[in-house]
């Protein structure tokens, strides 16, 4: 429990004592009930902290919906409350019935608008006001980005530096994986709560944990591509499956896979580069590096170098079907 809630709950909890036995000393017919009214002060207390335990986890959204659902219950009511329908009749009658009108209608309108809270749009996170109407661009991130923490490193270039969303079913299933009995799973989870922890640390960055209520039977894929679309967010994530279903439903996605892919840069005949040379060539002396897009690069006269990282001049350049295939030999300053 937070600790300033529970001091919170505590001073009171204590005023309505201390306030239920100083009204003894203001009502003299009361001098001889101190110990009553101190219970009554403790029932009273007790039962208001009851009602707000029982409110733990509802949300402003839940609190605002339904505000507005009795609101509007009442209004239509009012309505018919004012029609020509109640101008004749037993006014006791028509007192009960004006009554339960209000009661039905206003029930009605709160479960309505309960049900469809995630849809009321009245209180969402990160409202802006200025003077022209530009939409904030908000970031909805899904369990794999966390996973992959590459997302750190580009909101650390200050790339990113609008809304973060995580939705609370997300740090939930990243939790589970974290707890996981499969070893490589519970590591994944571990660094996801790392990379979470690092995105927090970030001072320029605004994170916003969303308290979703979406209905626990929802798949979370849906839940994801649900929220996007209610928050008007781009969804993060390297699900391609996830991915798909976004653009099937017209939510905007972001994949970092193919950002990464745009930022490598062209190789070029000519071009010097350096390359950890890992495994041997196909033909005598040749040894074989990879470039960070995955291309496979082959260097001559290098074998004696595997395991070692060198300067290299590309030499041509073969297409390939797993893309293209570069050969080089070794740069030597000078040369």
């Amino acid at each position: 429990m937070n600790k300033t809630l529970l001091i919170v709950r505590i001073f009171f909890f204590s005023l309505c004592v201390l306030g239920s036995w100083l009204v003894c000393f203001t009502v003299k017919e009361w001098d001889k009930y101190q110990l009553l009214a101190i219970g009554i002060g403790c029932m009273l207390g007790g039962l208001v902290i009851l009602v707000d335990l029982l409110l733990e986890g509802f949300s402003l959204r839940g609190l605002t919906a339904l505000s507005f659902g009795l609101l509007m219950g009442a209004m239509i009511a009012f309505l018919i409350d004012i029609s020509p329908l109640f101008e004749n009749g037993d006014p006791a009658i028509l007192y009960l019935v004006r009554l339960a009108l209000y009661v039905i209608f206003m029930y009605l309108g709160t479960v309505v608008a309960l049900r469809g809270q995630d849809e009321f749009n009245l209180v969402i996170p990160y409202i802006r006001f200025s003077p022209e109407a530009v939409e904030s661009s908000l970031i909805l991130l899904d369990t794999s980005a966390l996973i992959d923490g590459r997302i750190v490193k580009l909101c650390e270039t200050k790339f990113i530096t609008t809304g973060i969303i995580i939705p609370r079913f997300v740090l939930d299933e990243l939790q589970r994986v974290a707890d996981s009995s499969d070893n490589a799973r519970k590591e994944k989870g571990r660094q996801g709560l790392d990379y979470l922890n690092q995105l927090k640390s970030l001072p320029f960055l605004e994170i916003k944990i969303h308290e979703s209520e979406v209905s626990e039977r929802t798949a979370v894929d849906a839940k994801l591509v649900f929220l996007a679309k209610t928050l008007k967010a781009k969804l993060l994530t390297l699900d391609f499956n996830l991915a798909q279903l976004a653009e099937f439903q017209g939510v905007a996605w972001l994949n970092l896979n193919e950002l990464y892919q745009s930022l490598v840069p062209e190789t070029h005949v000519g071009d010097i580069s350096t390359i950890e040379l890992v495994k041997p060539g196909k033909d005598k002396g040749q040894a074989v590096g990879y470039l960070p897009d995955g291309s496979m690069m082959v260097v001559n006269d290098a074998q004696d170098h595997i395991g070692q990282k060198v300067n290299v001049k590309i030499i041509s350049i073969l297409p390939s079907a797993g893309g293209k295939m570069v050969f080089a030999e070794i740069f030597e300053q000078g040369t």
